[in-house]
């Protein structure tokens, strides 16, 4: 077998497996909820649904209205937040990007457990300090926390289009005697306004997703995401949940449709430059709304993952605070064992991840293969659905053959591998862009076969883009919680789940200090695969320059 057969037999394979994997653990995931809302052993029925429908139409209300009031609000907050961002200066820009960057890492609902411990009944704030007795649960506490949870990520994709600017428009406009108020309406509004449109359907698609927030601190505030969680872990009726997460995506996907194309506008770029201030004058109304709306909600970010960190080594005793070790010498029967398997279920789902999405970019632009169009569609799926959808497909399809996955380690990292498969594939498709055709031509011109473009140029070229999709999938996967929440056995838990029960069981310090513990996990690895890049980088160039 010669070595042009080998590498058109591995060519083919990677295809193969590709066009497999997706559609497996993707597509028909997802077709198998259709599958349990609709069929039962009479044939195809809409009556479930119907019936979901009538009896839980309060609920779809507050789930629309909780996903719109937190989209509109998340993305004024994150302009104003952007705009001020862009407007400082050298050195409180940086603070601020440390500021949006620690807490981006953070896990899903942490902001809630603060709320709790701050202006709670109890709270150190509303109860112990002020002496009131206030009901903080509901609707509007909801909102508040999904927006706080997202200004991180938020206010970096609107500031991603506010760097692009030209700084000549900036000095045409006060040159010509426009003042700060005119340059925010005329010019970093427009710029802003595909972040802000991409921010709206994200704020969306994540606020009716979520079930964490509304089960810690909704009262009585009842949402569909919160129903579905139910029908399978109180009343293990599968049909009812997939039903109830029809529903659910309905919105989604209307919304999707009409609107999707907004999200390719995106950036991808890794990290993010120190630029010089900006020079426009700081004064004017509206500067100063800005500045205060963004002030107001930066504050608040800082002050409740604060308390994350001081609940994680105090305790209340007779209306006192004291520091102690207690909290956690007290969370390691819970984490023992449990952070160890969520690395490695993180490191798993990074690596794979990453290497798929770029080869799907690979076959895409690069091979131009009309197959991997639908691919890349697929693979888009998990974007748009909410986790605890995809993590119903998981558990109806594989709990069958031909691939009986169920109760195993195995579907928990396939299927967070595959929820971040969208994030990996654009990192792919974008990584493509900046590799020129006439460099891997030159290889199958000098007799290199498919394979060595993979091995010689692709993978060489792609590593920034590689080390972003693997820092995302990293993060995400040792944050996520909505998609596996009902694939993992007790005996299989992770440190996000872990830290779900205790705070539902009103443990805070321990969960707490769970949090603090992923945070800095995150951290760990993000700032070592940065360091190592760069060494990589530095002693590139060196090689280079000798």
């Amino acid at each position: 077998m010669t070595k042009r057969t080998v590498a058109k037999i591995i060519d083919y394979t990677i295809i193969s497996f590709l066009i497999f994997a997706v559609l497996f653990f993707i597509l028909f995931p997802f077709l198998a909820v259709f599958k349990e809302a609709f069929f039962n052993s009479d044939g195809f029925s809409i009556d479930l649904l119907t019936s979901i429908f009538k009896s839980n139409t309060k609920t779809i209300l507050n789930t629309l209205k909780m996903g719109l009031s937190t989209s509109i609000l998340s993305s004024i907050v994150s302009f104003c937040t952007a705009c001020a961002l862009y407007l400082s200066n050298r050195k409180i820009k940086k603070i601020w990007l440390l500021i949006l960057s620690i807490t981006l890492i953070s896990p899903p609902f942490v902001t809630s457990l603060s709320f709790i411990n701050l202006f709670g009944r109890r709270g150190l704030v509303t109860y112990h300090l002020l002496k009131l007795k206030l009901n903080p649960y509901g609707m509007w506490g909801i909102v508040m926390m999904q927006v706080i949870s997202d200004i991180s990520l938020n206010t970096l994709i609107i500031y991603s289009f506010l760097k692009n600017i030209d700084q000549d428009i900036i000095n045409s406009a006060r040159n010509l005697g426009a003042n700060t108020n005119n340059i925010i309406k005329d010019h970093l509004l427009a710029a802003s306004i595909p972040g802000i449109k991409a921010v709206l359907l994200l704020s969306f698609f994540r606020s009716i997703a979520d079930f964490g927030t509304p089960a810690i601190i909704g009262g009585n505030f009842n949402v569909l995401a919160l129903e579905s969680y139910f029908a399978v872990i109180a009343e293990g009726n599968l049909s009812k949940a997939a039903a109830i997460n029809i529903l659910l995506i309905i919105p989604s996907l209307i919304i999707f449709v009409i609107y999707g194309k907004q999200l390719n506008t995106i950036s991808t770029s890794q990290g993010f430059e120190y630029e010089s201030e900006i020079p426009i004058k700081k004064k004017g109304w509206l500067y100063y709304l800005i500045l205060s709306i963004a002030g107001f909600f930066t504050i608040a970010l800082i002050i409740l993952y604060s308390q994350i960190f001081l609940s994680s080594i105090t305790k209340m005793y007779k209306g006192n605070i004291y520091f102690t070790l207690d909290n956690i010498i007290e969370t390691k029967p819970y984490i023992t064992g449990t952070a160890i398997r969520s690395i490695i279920y993180s490191l798993i789902s990074a690596i794979t991840g990453s290497i798929m999405g770029l080869m799907i970019g690979y076959y895409l632009k690069k091979r131009k293969l009309k197959a991997m169009k639908y691919i890349e569609f697929f693979s888009n799926l998990p974007y748009i659905i909410p986790g605890t959808f995809f993590g119903l497909g998981y558990l109806l399809f594989f709990k069958h053959p031909p691939l009986v996955l169920t109760g195993t380690a195995l579907i928990v990292v396939l299927n967070v591998t595959f929820k971040q498969l969208p994030f990996s594939t654009r990192m792919g498709v974008s990584a493509m862009d900046n590799i020129s055709s006439d460099t891997l031509n030159s290889i199958r011109d000098l007799g290199g076969a498919r394979i060595d473009e993979i091995k010689d140029a692709i993978i060489p070229l792609s590593k920034d883009s590689l080390s972003v999709s693997f820092i995302n999938a990293f993060t995400t996967t040792m944050t996520t919680i909505g998609s596996i929440i009902f694939l993992i056995y007790p005996s299989q838990k992770v440190l996000t789940l872990v830290m779900f029960d205790v705070i539902q069981s009103g443990k805070y310090n321990i969960g707490s200090v769970i949090a603090v513990f992923i945070i800095v996990i995150c951290l760990v690895v993000n700032i070592s695969f940065n360091l190592y890049l760069n060494r990589r980088k530095n002693v590139f160039r060196s090689k280079k320059f000798k």
